[in-house]
């Protein structure tokens, strides 16, 4: 009896996410609750680009200070005109300090702090409905004005 394969990593895109102002909605019973004004972006792959369309948002929970569970969606447009729907969700921790630094928007060496995701997609394009078949994982880096990611298929 052969025992699966291991996932492999197929690079899939480049991402970068322009961010708006928190908006904070407080301390509830589960933690710090934040919605994070998506402004726009843009993604680029092998042979493809897209871009990253204003109106979506990314919802944190601060769990404690050292970890938050972030939940982003929006919709990009590809170059080719076709509409791909993103749901990301992702964990940051890092060391109480730092994570303080980057609720307030303050620049942090991205390498000082974990930042992991798990991308998946919707769309109405027969030639992208590949993607809504795959699972994807990433990385990503919080900027103050923007988040920046990579997404591998786990092929």
């Amino acid at each position: 009896m052969n025992s699966p394969a291991a996932p492999q990593l197929v690079y899939f895109a480049d991402v970068s996410v322009q961010v708006g102002q928190p908006q904070e909605v407080g301390q509830t019973v589960r933690g710090l609750r934040r919605l994070i004004p998506i402004l726009g972006g843009e993604a680029t792959g092998h042979g493809w680009t897209a871009r990253v369309l204003p109106g979506g948002a990314d919802f944190q929970l601060l769990v404690n200070d050292r970890l938050a569970e972030l939940d982003a969606r929006y919709v990009m447009e590809t170059d080719g005109g076709d509409m791909i729907y993103v749901q990301n969700r992702a964990i940051r921790s890092g060391p109480a300090d730092l994570m303080a630094r980057l609720v307030r928007g303050e620049p942090v060496d991205p390498a000082l702090i974990y930042f992991r995701c798990s991308p998946s997609f919707e769309t109405a394009s027969p030639a992208l409905s590949w993607i809504t078949e795959r699972m994807f994982a990433g990385s990503g880096a919080r900027h103050p004005d923007r988040v920046v990611m990579q997404f591998y298929e786990l092929a």
